[in-house]
């Protein structure tokens, strides 16, 4: 008969590792009913199924129950045991397995090309909000009637991996993330303007690291030097520039670059600002453009895993639901690369929200390539 797709996609779960980390965390101790990991394995199968409630879980899973012993699965935990498993496991532990998984994801992509000839590792860097009800999420305030969880990533742009989370309140300012945040030299850091700190962007610079951002409306600042442009690749100027202000010239003292670029497509005028002084102009354009990929990946994360209801109101429960779903994000994509599937992520997302066929996932309607071929065995065993 063959396993199910749920039961195929959970082997890519590296599950010593898993039982090393909820050993370190105790977080087992105790149990009799769900374990973590038997919870992971729920709250996988309720983000792939798209289920948004306890009820919604318990009556999906009670009607495949004959299917639940070859899906890994031990029984149906009642509403009760569910909600209680999701306030009492540490969260930590699904943050401590997301790391995991997005190490082994991003040396699975690391050899990608970019669709920009540039070598470097590019990040996107930027946060979304997830708006909540204050009398449920008191944890949470963001204003007097409102509650906000706010999830700060930082995105591989090979595969589209994120490689740094934060999960914060709503009143965190999305500039403080960079107090915090891994910088590696020579790679590039892509952010929209609401990121815009002279002081916080020197740091980064005086790291190794290149910035690629947009400048904000009356920035003081005088031209240096003006490189010469081609005005018809949407290029209007390449500027070298340095700040004006008292201030503001204490926190970057040394010379930016600013790039005036046309977007062809839009129409629009765009002014970057980058501390590389190599890349031609045209790269830079590229590189903010791209940037648009994280926001497919918050996207995916608020619409198709389905964190915009949450099924606990504890800030446990809110960051052990959200880690899982990263966790099942990072899979698939793990899943993709492995099988060596030509289907995106979205489209595989759909194959596998019918988790109870027995197809092989290699069967998905979406082209293998041939080194899937050698997986056929060991999946219909």
């Amino acid at each position: 008969m063959g396993k199910t797709l749920f039961a195929q996609v959970m082997e890519y779960v590296p599950w010593k590792t898993f039982g090393r980390i909820i050993d370190r965390h105790g977080g087992d101790a105790g149990v009799r009913t769900l374990s973590c990991a038997d919870l992971f394995r729920v709250m996988a199968f309720a983000q792939l199924t798209w289920r948004e409630s306890l009820r919604d879980i318990e009556v999906c899973l009670t009607a495949n129950q004959a299917k639940l012993f070859h899906m890994g699965m031990r029984g149906i935990p009642a509403r009760s045991t569910l909600a209680d498993a999701l306030n009492l496991r540490d969260w930590r532990i699904y943050h401590a397995l997301s790391m995991r998984l997005i190490q082994r994801a991003r040396s699975l992509y690391s050899k990608d090309s970019l669709n920009i000839d540039l070598d470097a590792t590019v990040y996107a860097l930027d946060a979304t909000t997830i708006d909540l009800c204050l009398s449920l999420f008191s944890w949470a305030p963001f204003r007097t009637t409102k509650a906000t969880v706010k999830m700060h990533t930082l995105l591989d742009l090979r595969g589209s991996i994120p490689a740094f989370i934060h999960i914060s309140d709503g009143k965190m300012h999305e500039v403080n993330v960079l107090d915090f945040l891994p910088v590696e030299a020579g790679a590039f850091y892509v952010m929209d303007r609401g990121y815009l700190d002279f002081a916080r962007m020197y740091k980064m610079h005086q790291a190794g690291a290149f910035f690629v951002t947009r400048a904000k409306r009356g920035m003081d600042a005088r031209r240096v030097y003006s490189a010469p442009t081609q005005r018809d690749t949407g290029v209007i100027c390449d500027q070298t520039i340095a700040l004006n202000g008292f201030y503001i010239s204490k926190d970057y003292p040394e010379q930016l670059r600013r790039i005036r670029f046309k977007d062809p497509e839009s129409g629009k005028t765009l002014v970057f600002l980058t501390n590389n002084t190599s890349l031609p102009p045209l790269t830079i354009a590229a590189l903010y453009k791209n940037r648009w990929q994280v926001e497919l990946f918050f996207k995916w994360i608020k619409q198709h895993l389905r964190i915009k209801r949450f099924l606990g109101t504890s800030e446990n429960a809110v960051k052990t639901q959200i880690w899982c779903a990263v966790s099942t994000y990072v899979l698939i994509a793990i899943v993709k690369k492995e099988l060596q599937l030509n289907a995106s992520l979205y489209t595989l997302l759909q194959i596998l929200s019918c988790l109870f066929s027995r197809k092989p996932i290699f069967h998905a309607p979406c082209s293998p390539t041939p080194q899937s071929q050698k997986y056929r065995s060991a999946l219909t065993s």
